[in-house]
């Protein structure tokens, strides 16, 4: 059963995000995405393969309260992953840790308490800071608009894209080593946009 936790736990969360189609970025490819990222910084920051699954489930299931509400729903993540994994006969000290690495994924959660805290964050804010970071800002800004029925002017949500890239700092020394200079370089992008 455990070779298959993590490819049974993926189809279920297939399920979950199918619906939402509104959802231009938080879908299924972004908890997969990110995923992949959370497991290429455990692996450069030398966590275990015990402590690795642990981080990819959080993952996998870091956006299926979206299925429930858009805003504040972190604690419905968590609640989700628990939900499955005791179902699943995961280790009730493993579903705690997965349950406080979803919950750290709260924007307003703003300092990691250990090493894995860090890599949770570094793998939710990577999109920020890779060549196709521009593709998945305008998904968000569209999702966003349609899921909350507003409008948000282009030099406002560019305001709060260069604001995030400006207030972001990088956990593990892994994402800094690896992202400091596309950070520097899509900041610049933006501010030479809004001029």
């Amino acid at each position: 059963m455990k070779e298959n936790i993590l490819e049974n736990a993926k189809k279920y969360v297939n399920k979950l995000l199918m619906p939402l189609e509104d959802h231009y970025y938080h879908s299924y490819n972004h908890a997969i995405d990110v995923m992949e990222r959370a497991r290429y910084l455990s692996e450069k920051e030398w966590l275990s393969k015990d402590e690795i699954e642990m981080m990819e489930l959080a993952w996998l299931f870091h956006d299926t309260g979206f299925i429930i509400q858009y805003d504040k729903n972190e604690p419905i993540w968590a609640k989700i992953a628990s939900n499955y994994l005791k179902s699943v006969l995961y280790p009730r000290d493993k579903i705690e840790k997965i349950e406080s690495l979803i919950l750290c994924t709260d924007p307003d959660y703003r300092k990691p308490k250990d090493k894995y805290e860090e890599i949770i964050k570094d793998a939710d804010m990577d999109n920020l800071w890779r060549d196709d970071f521009r593709d998945k800002n305008e998904k968000l800004k569209m999702e966003i608009e349609i899921i909350k029925h507003i409008k948000i002017n282009d030099p406002e949500w560019k305001h709060a894209s260069i604001e995030l890239l400006k207030e972001y700092e990088f956990n593990t020394v892994s994402q800094k080593n690896e992202r400091d200079d596309k950070k520097t370089d899509n900041l610049k992008k933006m501010i030479e946009e809004l001029e």
